[in-house]
């Protein structure tokens, strides 16, 4: 499998596509206070860098890295579901990781629903560790937080 992870646009049908999708069961599972999801108008802002995953010019997945103040925050990553256990979250993550490094961000964060073991797994595999709550996230019972320093 060759997959490509490049930047994107979040209003290109295909990762839309996967946005939505992404969106939808997040809504299915938890209530909407407890949504942080950002919408595709959000994910084409200049501070974030979307990025998709392809193969054969396929959209795999989507993963994102908001640009914020002393940190990266990973938004948006999802795979489609045909392609799970492949490698394409984890090839999206790295990408966002070395997008971090490259613009000198000591740490990344993200915020997950707690119930989204499979990517709690790979982000602890990736290195990320639990912390608390930070930015504007209220400490919800629906999520769980991580982060990874960059040294």
């Amino acid at each position: 499998m060759t997959i490509i992870v490049e930047p994107g646009d979040p209003r290109d049908p295909e990762a839309r596509a996967l946005l939505e999708e992404s969106q939808q069961l997040m809504r299915s599972l938890f209530p909407p206070e407890d949504n942080f999801y950002l919408d595709v108008d959000a994910l084409a802002a200049e501070d974030i860098l979307f990025f998709v995953a392809r193969e054969y010019g396929t959209t795999l997945g989507t993963g994102a890295l908001a640009l914020r103040e002393g940190y990266g925050e990973v938004k948006s990553m999802f795979s489609a579901p045909f392609i799970r256990g492949r490698g394409v979250a984890q090839k999206i993550l790295e990408r966002l990781e070395l997008e971090a490094r490259a613009r000198g961000l000591p740490v990344m964060r993200l915020e997950s629903g707690n119930t989204l073991e499979a990517a709690h797994r790979l982000y602890q595999r990736m290195g990320f560790t639990f912390c608390g709550p930070f930015g504007d996230y209220p400490d919800s019972p629906s999520s769980v937080f991580m982060e990874k320093a960059l040294d």
